[in-house]
């Protein structure tokens, strides 16, 4: 069985604080440490508040984007509106997204299994459609049963 979906989204808009991550690409480890580190910087520093008073929904978007040939990780929310000190307004397209659902313990467990799923497994099995780059997103989406749940969101082209 499949643990993707292929879906249309309209294109969308999320507002987001970020950090760039230096880590080499391969160091897996490294860049869940600085995701982690980052993570826990905007949760206890109110960023991650300030951002959930604007949003249109309580979604909460973890964002992996190359930007300005760097490895920007952003944590934002959907919303037309702006904040002077946000690190970037990111434009998702319009078009196909592979979508892997899942759920965990932890926000960060979660976060860490979509991806995984992902870019793991879903980009690997799909043979019609290919990730060529852009922002991809794991989604926060809520709670339920005491399990954080959501989904992992890769805008993807026909091959």
């Amino acid at each position: 069985m499949s643990v993707y979906t292929l879906e249309e989204k309209d294109a969308f808009t999320v507002l987001g604080f970020g950090t760039e991550l230096t880590s080499n690409y391969t160091d897996y480890m490294g860049i869940a440490k600085e995701k982690a580190d980052f993570w826990a910087k905007v949760t206890t520093d109110g960023t991650l508040e300030k951002l959930k008073a604007l949003a249109d929904d309580s979604f909460v978007f973890a964002v992996n984007e190359a930007y300005d040939n760097k490895m920007m990780y952003y944590v934002g929310v959907l919303t037309n509106e702006t904040l002077p000190d946000a690190t970037r307004v990111i434009q998702f397209p319009k078009g196909t997204y592979v979508v892997v659902k899942g759920d965990a313990a932890t926000a960060e467990e979660l976060k860490d299994t979509l991806t995984s799923l992902a870019f793991g497994q879903a980009l690997v099995e799909e043979q019609n459609y290919e990730y060529v780059g852009g922002p991809n997103a794991a989604v926060e989406m809520g709670t339920h049963d005491g399990k954080f749940f959501g989904e992992m969101w890769i805008p993807v082209v026909e091959k």
